[in-house]
């Protein structure tokens, strides 16, 4: 239970760390966090299938891959339905940066913690749900990839907050915020397939599915608008590390 709650401690704090590197270094070039997201993107997804969907598979029994099947569509399926619920973190970085009215900017920055709290919970949920098949190192590696995919998330609301005309200690506890989400959603996953380990294998389908959405519908896109080569080698890099260290530490 402590490794578990210190990893969470360190899913959400990846955030805050990626918010701290924000505010020290605000001219960021969006090359280089197109790059670092894509890299992220890559160990994401191989943390997904290697992580979750294929132990998901083997867990399931002679149902196994069926369950795997559902897992993944309705989590994908969760996510599209907030998706339309909530508007796209994008949406809201490129919205209007000379709203400077006090409740339109207490509005929006409302919505905007909102929105990247909604979209970082499931991620949470998936490092803690991994803890449920007692593959400590797998979990670590699923968790480590979560995390550092938060640190450029962590970059990147930094500056269209603070152009928004945010202050920047409001824009900090936004940042914490989001952080302490992500934690909240681990050790709701952990407890969840804890108290009930009938459901783990649908568990990790389902958390494979939220995370596989968030790549393919957030993570690659932002990542494709001016570099597209770069962020698709950054992106197979980072899956090929996650696909070492599994190989290595598994």
């Amino acid at each position: 239970m402590q490794l578990v709650f210190l990893t969470a401690l360190g899913v959400g704090g990846a955030t805050v760390l990626g918010g701290i590197i924000g505010f020290l270094f605000k001219d960021i070039s969006h090359r280089f966090s197109d790059i670092v997201l894509a890299f992220a993107a890559g160990v994401m997804l191989s943390a997904a299938v290697l992580g979750l969907i294929v132990p998901s598979v083997e867990y399931g029994g002679k149902a196994g891959l069926v369950i795997t099947l559902a897992g993944i569509f309705a989590g994908a399926l969760c996510l599209n339905l907030i998706d339309r619920l909530v508007p796209h973190m994008h949406h809201l970085v490129g919205g209007d940066a000379e709203a400077h009215h006090g409740n339109d900017r207490l509005d929006k920055v409302l919505l905007f913690v909102s929105a990247i709290a909604i979209h970082n919970l499931p991620e949470g949920i998936a490092a803690g749900v991994s803890f449920g098949s007692d593959n400590v190192s797998e979990a670590l590696l699923i968790a480590g990839g979560i995390a550092l995919q938060n640190v450029p998330e962590g970059m990147v609301i930094i500056a269209p907050m603070l152009a928004a005309g945010i202050s920047p200690k409001r824009t900090f506890v936004c940042a914490l915020a989001t952080g302490l989400i992500e934690v909240v959603g681990t050790l709701l996953g952990y407890f969840a397939v804890s108290v009930a380990t009938a459901i783990l294998p649908f568990a990790l389908a389902f958390a494979g599915g939220t995370m596989l959405y968030v790549i393919s519908d957030e993570m690659i896109p932002e990542t494709h608008h001016d570099n597209e080569s770069g962020a698709t080698y950054a992106l197979l890099v980072g899956f090929c590390v996650m696909l070492v260290s599994d190989v290595l530490l598994g």
